[in-house]
């Protein structure tokens, strides 16, 4: 599948954003305003003024949206979910080149709130992969204690973890030792969660156009 710098930089954006929900990291990740200075620092979110409250409480109801759509069972759904997203953004398409980076697209309107600039950004580039009929790379971690999304942007569409290098090698280790503790008791090895075999997982996160 091809994809732009900057549309695979929003979806990476909003990978993060999603897995900062209690329910994928076992905690707020955005519990302060603090931390969605972290968030926009650690993103290199252009065009962000001074944040408040409001801005805290907005980008976690973008974020439950974004959410839901990596639930969604159909594409029909998704689209829906994403048309809504984006049309509450108010897209505002337009080149840019800032910061010495390369000619890409912004869709969120001057001066717009951050979690407009998110959702506009973010729900455009969900917008591309539900119409090139990749809704299927949207994918949530089959390590059994993880919760996190990422969106499956491997050749094969092989990727099964959040992060081969965490999720992915713990598995790939816990599968080990099961098959030497059978090998040793003579008995058929249990499963260990899901991806007990070779991947194509690799992390998402370039180095790409700011959003």
């Amino acid at each position: 599948m091809l994809i732009t710098h900057d549309t695979e930089y929003a979806l990476d954006t909003l990978v993060d954003l999603v897995n900062t929900a209690p329910d994928a990291c076992g905690h707020e990740g955005l519990p302060d305003l603090a931390a969605l200075d972290q968030f926009v620092l650690r993103r290199d979110v252009s065009e962000v003024g001074t944040l408040t409250a409001t801005d805290l409480e907005d980008v976690r109801r973008v974020r439950d949206e974004f959410q839901a759509v990596f639930r969604a069972q159909t594409p029909e759904e998704a689209a829906e979910l994403v048309n809504k997203v984006v049309a509450r953004a108010g897209t505002t398409p337009r080149l840019t080149n800032h910061d010495g980076h390369g000619w890409h697209m912004h869709y969120f309107a001057p001066g717009a709130a951050l979690a407009d600039h998110v959702a506009a950004d973010s729900g455009m580039a969900l917008a591309f992969i539900v119409v090139a009929g990749e809704r299927e790379r949207l994918r949530r971690c089959e390590a059994p204690d993880c919760a996190h999304v990422f969106v499956d942007l491997s050749r094969n569409r092989s990727r099964r973890y959040c992060d081969s290098r965490t999720c992915g090698n713990r598995l790939h280790v816990a599968a080990y030792r099961a098959r030497q503790r059978t090998a040793a008791d003579g008995a058929e090895p249990e499963p260990v969660g899901a991806g007990n075999g070779p991947t194509g997982d690799r992390p998402v996160g370039v180095t790409a156009p700011g959003a």
